[in-house]
């Protein structure tokens, strides 16, 4: 009967998604790793579809992997005057995160918020860049790796149909009034972010495949877009940042995940992403979670058992990959 409670705690811990030996991703080996970034890695699909290829070829051999992107934020610090609230900057958290989740591995994206959407500024650039460097030293001092993201690019053609862009010149700007070039300031800032390669770990961009599909699309249709308000990209545009990532870490892509597969993993990071900015603490008005983080590590379990049970039963694998016309 001594034997009972032993298993029960060690199914538990588990189901808990914490391995409990080295595990990797990619050429990388980590425990745990850690997903930073503002609103577009606060949706955090392109963490599903990667953590969803690591699952479907691995089970549950495979790292914790924590979403902490928080909407609003930016690495410099900077917030436009029209803001409704200041700009959260990661550093505000950061020590916190990393102390806390203590990750081997660390994936950061920023960008798209640090030029506050206004023309290029020497300022603005050079704060950007302070906040890169500032992220690499805190993040290296702690043992762990640190691979960098270029933010998506910016697409000015929904804004331009909605007469919502400005041109140079203007007193002020902001994330609902665009600098029509804004999209030159994010090459600006993803060129830049490119020469920090050598002292990271890794550099992945997003941006070229993303802008190479969407401009091989519009040779068709004119009026497509993988972006709505211009700056926060759907769903398709999460699935060529995935491959991108993918592409980066040698881990396949996303052609045949299984779409109940990813339905469950995304269903995981709902509970769990709100648990962990709870957990580890910001400044910014919400999001917030409505439950408290042990009550979303046992809904976070139930999840772990669909998830097992469907890989178990190999679950039918059915494509869910790109269509070719916008294939990168």
């Amino acid at each position: 009967m001594k034997l009972l409670p032993l298993l029960i705690a060690c199914i538990s811990f588990a189901l808990s998604g914490i391995p409990t030996s080295a595990a990797s991703i990619g050429s990388f080996k980590a425990d745990t790793v850690l997903f930073l970034g503002d609103s577009i890695t606060h949706s955090g699909h392109y963490i599903s579809y990667i953590e969803s290829r690591l699952r479907q070829d691995n089970g549950n051999e495979i790292p914790q992997i924590i979403n902490l992107g928080l909407p609003s934020e930016t690495c410099s610090g900077l917030s436009e005057p029209d803001h409704p609230f200041p700009r959260p900057d990661v550093h505000e958290r950061l020590d916190r995160a990393l102390a806390k989740i203590k990750p081997d591995l660390v994936f950061a994206c920023y960008g798209m918020n640090d030029g506050i959407y206004h023309p290029f500024s020497e300022d603005r650039f050079a704060a950007y860049q302070t906040g890169v460097g500032k992220l690499i030293r805190k993040v290296k001092a702690t043992g762990a790796k640190l691979v960098l993201i270029t933010p998506p690019p910016f697409d000015p053609l929904p804004l331009h149909k909605k007469g919502k862009l400005l041109p140079a010149g203007r007193d002020k700007y902001a994330w609902f009034e665009i600098y029509e070039n804004y999209d030159g300031v994010l090459q600006r800032y993803s060129n830049w972010l490119k020469t920090q390669a050598g002292r990271v770990d890794g550099f992945v961009d997003v941006r070229s495949p993303i802008s190479r599909a969407q401009a091989a699309r519009r040779e068709t249709e004119p009026a497509f877009t993988m972006s709505n308000d211009g700056v926060h990209i759907d769903k398709l545009g999460h699935e060529l940042f995935a491959i991108a990532v993918m592409k980066f870490l040698g881990i396949g892509d996303t052609k045949d995940l299984n779409p109940d597969l990813f339905k469950l993993v995304e269903s995981r990071h709902k509970v769990m992403h709100l648990a962990w900015l709870d957990h580890v603490g910001h400044k910014r008005p919400g999001p917030n979670s409505k439950i408290s983080f042990a009550e979303a590590r046992k809904r976070a379990d139930v999840v772990e058992t669909k998830i097992a049970e469907l890989l178990n039963g190999n679950g039918g694998a059915v494509s869910v990959g790109l269509p070719k016309s916008v294939n990168p």
